[in-house]
């Protein structure tokens, strides 16, 4: 029987291959601090929570599109806070979590073996799962000049980055878009971390000053899980060229690909408080404050890190040594080689942990 189906030939699950080193770190007199996982430790706002309670009445199917009074939010979102041109209802949509729209946008478009994604050289996992499961040829890139030879069917771009924090500034992101449009490519930007910019102050594909108030063939990829500690809801959204936004809509009613109700309401009210997001943001900037300096202080150098929750950091050497080196003391880090071949020598070291495990892992490093 399985010799009917194609053999995806996807990587080891990255996390399995740390194992032991996190069992080194867990074995630490003082517990361990777990900075390897970008998940939320933080309080999901109350207004969400009491916004999803007061909606859980939910006996009918959600609409895959989102309720109209979530579509406006997410189109007021996207005006307000990246100064894109009114896209309508027409030019959003609400997903199960961005990951999901990561590893599915490609099958989702109908891609396949005839089709190049271009993706960041130093990346998220999921963008070349996502291309490797729908049978695509996968390039990578820094800038559009590694791939001038290329025509893309679709390009990925993060900013900021993860796992590095880079931020694209405004040329960098006027740069994809036009080689995207030269190429009849569907750029897609994901700026899941755009909230959260320390040294450079990020900016979207979207922003009308940039595509000079056209999103045709371009798609922004928005999360809530990191701007207000929603990571368990999944939810996400997309906004921008109207009839992509159609198109997926359609397959997605066909598949089920709906978000539940109650997770529409709680994204209705949050997308439109800023309260919540400052205080969040104020949290992550103290913790960076911390660890940041200890980590120098212990003979690291951090590169790139100018935006999102982590910070890119190399001793010089294998990342797997540096992983163990820091298993050693307690501190469980995600290896370089998790985000491609060409980031052996750095770990990604997230700021999402408690107050007391980013001053406990901090107090380590200096000791």
């Amino acid at each position: 029987m399985s010799g009917h189906f194609r053999p995806l030939n996807l990587p080891d699950f990255p996390w399995d291959t740390i194992a032991e080193a996190a069992s080194r770190a867990r074995s630490h007199p003082d517990g361990i601090c777990d900075l390897s996982v970008g998940t939320p430790v933080d309080p999901t706002p109350d207004i969400g929570r009491q916004a999803l309670a007061d909606a859980s009445d939910a006996h009918g199917y959600p609409l895959t599109w989102g309720t109209p009074a979530l579509r406006n939010a997410i189109n007021g979102y996207l005006m307000t806070r990246w100064g894109a041109p009114d896209l309508t209802d027409h030019g959003v949509l609400p997903v199960i979590g961005t990951k999901e729209l990561v590893g599915w946008l490609p099958t989702l478009l109908g891609l396949g073996a005839d089709d190049t994604v271009v993706i960041p050289a130093t990346a998220y996992p999921t963008y070349a799962v996502g291309a490797t499961v729908s049978g695509c040829r996968i390039v990578t890139a820094e800038t559009p000049d590694d791939v001038a030879g290329e025509r893309p069917a679709l390009v990925w771009t993060n900013s900021p980055s993860n796992p590095t924090g880079r931020v694209a500034d405004e040329a960098e992101t006027k740069a994809w878009i036009a080689y995207s449009r030269e190429r009849d490519a569907l750029l897609v930007a994901d700026e899941c971390y755009g909230e959260f910019g320390w040294d450079a102050e990020p900016v979207s594909a979207l922003d009308a000053r940039l595509n000079d108030g056209d999103v045709t063939g371009i798609i922004g990829a928005y999360s809530l899980s990191k701007r207000s500690n929603l990571a368990g809801y999944r939810a996400g959204f997309i906004g921008g060229d109207a009839s992509v936004v159609s198109q997926l809509l359609e397959v997605r009613k066909h598949l089920g690909m709906m978000v539940p109700a109650p997770v529409q309401a709680a994204m209705t009210v949050l997308l439109g408080d800023t309260e919540h997001v400052r205080i969040q943001r104020d949290r992550y900037a103290a913790r960076r404050e911390v660890l940041a300096p200890a980590l120098v202080s212990a003979g690291f150098r951090i590169d790139h890190s100018q935006g999102g929750l982590y910070l890119w950091a190399t001793r010089g050497e294998n990342c797997r040594a540096t992983v163990d080196w820091l298993a050693d003391r307690g501190i469980l880090a995600a290896p370089g080689d998790f985000y491609g071949s060409v980031s052996d020598e750095h770990v990604r070291i997230a700021l999402t942990a408690t107050d007391e495990r980013i001053h406990s892992a901090a107090a380590r490093l200096v000791a």
